[in-house]
């Protein structure tokens, strides 16, 4: 630190020694301030905190090592140096052990002053260069944690983006399968018509009850194939054929009434929860009408011994809403990944696609959806589908 940006203040109750003080370090290029108390002192400092203290010992009020305990406890940066007219060796090292940064006796040569000073300040600025130092590495740590960080969340993005990527296949793929399975479906609901016809003739005339028995066996097989490929062209269904203003709790109450009777064979009791009237959605009614129907259905065969579905209706700025919850067995977190992937099914008479469709419904629409589960307690599923007016 050179002479002309330090700043001195020097703290003495005798006059003669203040002025003497005073103009040896002002003709060294030092800025001096002067004091003849310990209270003035601190006030001075709280002002300008000076670099160095020239405290005397013995002074009248706070005395010299009131003050420097005061000093160090309130601005430790500060360096002081003790002047004493006692020649008491243990009270030098005692102040020095409070923080004194030397200790010069009275009467002194004003070399010995100057060069006390200049070494209190050099230790002191090596002390900041030490700090100064000390900083520099902290923000380099944490320049590097932000670097880090920073590297974490492109790695992130970069599996995110994989993901999309790997959706987009995905759905290129299932669009491949849909065009496929339309046509595999057309060509195989001709022939398994005519066989459900034939059963009818043959039941129309029995002559075995075994055979009866058969032929009703055939029947039930014919409308489970008939299902499964129902439920293939609803999955994979491709463009939406009439989009209209669409109000999601009409829609409700319209698959509560339709599944109705169902529910109450199962002992299942509705627990509807509609919070506002919401803002209509741009859809195909009959698509959000299966979105809801198959959500439903999934939680009506989780819950075998009966139970509670509860639909919640709300609104956000740009979303509507609907929570269906059930105390079903709820689902495994193994499994939790993979529920609305095509054809995946835990049901041994389940196709895998009822959620599939919902999810490619929802997304169709720039929607969003949300499951939430716990084994043995039920399994929450939340929709979000955004509202005709709100901004993409």
């Amino acid at each position: 630190m050179s002479r002309h940006s330090a700043s001195i203040l020097i703290v003495d109750d005798e006059k003669s020694i203040l002025e003497l003080t005073s103009a040896v370090l002002r003709n060294r290029g030092f800025r001096v301030k002067t004091a003849t108390d310990g209270k003035s002192a601190l006030e001075l400092i709280v002002g300008d905190e000076p670099d160095l203290v020239l405290l005397d010992y013995v002074m009248p009020g706070m005395d010299g090592f009131s003050a420097l305990k005061e000093i160090k406890q309130r601005f430790p940066g500060i360096s002081v140096i003790i002047l004493s007219g006692e020649g008491d060796g243990q009270i030098a090292v005692e102040l020095m052990k409070r923080g004194a940064s030397g200790y010069i006796q009275k009467p002194f040569l004003n070399q010995d002053l100057v060069e006390s000073v200049d070494k209190a300040l050099k230790v002191r600025g090596e002390a900041r260069n030490r700090e100064r130092l000390k900083e520099r590495d902290r923000l380099l740590e944490e320049i590097e944690n932000r670097s880090m960080e920073l590297e974490e969340r492109v790695r992130e993005k970069s599996i995110e983006l994989q993901r999309v990527q790997d959706e987009i296949i995905h759905t290129e793929k299932m669009s491949t399968v849909g065009y496929l399975s339309a046509g595999m479906a057309h060509e195989i609901r001709n022939p398994l018509n005519s066989i459900g016809l034939f059963v009818q003739i043959l039941k129309e005339n029995p002559e075995e009850p075994e055979r009866l028995e058969c032929l009703e066996k055939i029947e039930q097989e014919v409308r489970r194939i008939d299902a499964i490929l129902k439920k293939l062209m609803d999955a994979v269904k491709g463009p939406r054929f009439h989009i209209s203003e669409v109000s999601v709790d009409k829609v409700l109450d319209t698959v509560i009434d339709f599944l109705r009777s169902r529910l109450e064979m199962n002992g299942i009791r509705i627990r509807r929860d509609f919070r506002v009237i919401p803002s209509p959605v741009s859809a195909d009614q009959t698509e959000i009408e299966q979105v809801f129907t198959n959500i439903m259905v999934n939680s009506i065969e989780e819950m075998p011994g009966g139970g509670v579905i509860g639909v919640t209706l709300d609104q956000n700025d740009s979303e509507v809403i609907v929570r269906i919850s059930d105390t079903g067995r709820g689902i495994l977190q193994e499994h939790m990944t993979r529920i609305f992937d095509p054809f995946f099914t835990t049901k041994t008479s389940g196709t895998g696609l009822g959620l599939y469709a919902v999810m490619r419904i929802v997304r169709a629409y720039n929607g969003r959806i949300d499951v939430r589960s716990e084994d043995g307690k039920g399994t929450t599923f939340s929709v979000f589908l955004r509202v005709s007016d709100a901004v993409p």
